[in-house]
């Protein structure tokens, strides 16, 4: 019993008063004057970071180690070193305090193989945050999924790499995401989330690796990133409102998408949901709302404006009849789209039909806006038509392509 107490008393003692840690930082050169005295260290409780030792149990055992009661702890990834990690979750429950911050300036990796990754059950994600609130995620490192071998597989499961789950006001700025098995990050289940300065990349031929996905949240805003995937740069799924989408550099990718929605006749909704300032180079779509036949709900309230496509093959899309199987019924229930606004929405598209609006005949797309469009074939006298169906609206000053559907109106 007295080793245990005195094995716990070295714990406390590392964890707050960060003398062990201070030394192992100075051999490293790092400097830790910033990160002041609550500062946890990874290294100080067995992480290697070789880039070839499992380093879980280290991080999981700082994790562990702080005391309840310390104020505004950080946990820190040093630089200059590569940390490999397992399967691994933190939970907010080990933390009785608010603004936790992670200061992560490393490297960390997932192991290469699928077939080493250690889940007790399905592993829908590497690396997860549950249940903060007051969450600060920050720093200059780099988190890689090492996904190559996971996209070389036929499975279809979400796999997520960096998931924040059951969480309220958090912040992530200035990380790097490459190659994740899947989605890059996740916000799930959580409100009032803030990202901003993230670099996102992953080889435009990945699958399903959209580089920032939205669940069942609120309240979320992603500002000044720059994401190269191959799937949705950003997708914004069942469940989310209040949405700002600005300042984001996409490409290669899938565009900026809600949905899709409505799957398997699924209720779903998505609503106030803002996106402007974005540049779309290369991608194969721009911003684009997709929803399946037989679904139900809506998604309303969205605009987008100040978007600039740089051969984009689809600037803008509404598409009701998503499915990108081969064999899809057709179904007469759908999703409503309503009150949907395109605003100041220029550049260049990689084929003819730039806009493309496919909406359903029992439940047409409603209050569509469009105001100051110019898309172009990037074909020099290349023609650009538009697609229009069961789509319902108003359009003013100049729209090229014209969209008949919509009635000219001089005065929104």
């Amino acid at each position: 019993m007295a080793t245990l107490k005195i094995f716990f008393f070295v714990l406390l003692i590392q964890c707050t008063i960060f003398t062990g840690s201070s030394r192992q930082l100075k051999k490293s050169n790092i400097n830790i004057d910033s990160y002041g005295d609550n500062t946890v260290n990874v290294i100080s409780f067995g992480a290697i970071g070789d880039g070839k030792k499992d380093d879980s149990k280290g991080f999981k055992r700082a994790w562990d180690a702080c005391d309840s009661s310390t104020p505004s702890p950080t946990f820190l990834v040093p630089q200059g070193k590569t940390f490999l990690l397992q399967p691994l979750t933190f939970n907010r429950k080990h933390y009785n305090s608010n603004n936790i911050t992670f200061q992560i300036d490393g490297r960390i990796i997932a192991p290469t193989k699928p077939s080493t990754w250690e889940c007790n059950t399905n592993c829908h994600h590497w690396i997860g945050l549950m249940n903060f609130d007051g969450l600060h995620i920050q720093g200059s490192g780099t988190i890689n999924g090492q996904g190559d071998n996971w996209w070389k597989l036929s499975c279809k499961d979400n796999q997520k790499g960096f998931m924040i789950g059951h969480s309220k006001t958090v912040d992530i700025k200035g990380l790097t995401f490459e190659d994740s098995p899947k989605m890059h990050i996740a916000f799930e289940d959580s409100t009032s989330i803030h990202a901003t300065q993230l670099t996102i990349k992953a080889p435009g031929n990945s699958p399903n690796t959209d580089g920032i996905h939205i669940q069942r949240s609120t309240n979320v805003s992603i500002h000044n990133t720059t994401i190269q995937t191959g799937d949705d740069c950003i997708s914004i799924g069942d469940g989310s409102k209040y949405i700002n989408i600005t300042n984001i550099e996409c490409g290669p990718g899938h565009g900026i998408s809600i949905g899709s929605l409505g799957i398997m006749g699924k209720t779903e909704e998505v609503e106030f949901v803002h996106v402007r300032n974005v540049s779309f180079h290369g991608t194969t779509n721009g911003v684009r709302i997709k929803t399946w036949q037989g679904g139900h709900g809506h998604a309303r309230n969205i605009r987008f404006e100040d978007i600039t496509s740089h051969a984009s093959t689809r600037p803008i899309v509404i598409d009701q009849y998503y499915c990108p199987h081969k064999q899809c019924k057709n179904q007469t229930s759908a999703l409503e789209i309503s009150n949907i606004a395109y605003e100041n929405i220029n550049g260049t598209s990689h084929k003819e039909t730039a806009v493309q609006l496919s909406c359903s005949e029992f439940n047409p797309c409603r209050n569509i806006t469009m105001k100051n469009i110019n898309l172009r074939n990037k074909k020099q006298n290349g023609k650009t038509p538009s697609y229009c169906l069961n789509a319902h609206g108003l359009r003013n000053g100049k729209v090229h392509p014209n969209v008949p559907c919509l009635d000219k109106y001089d005065n929104f």
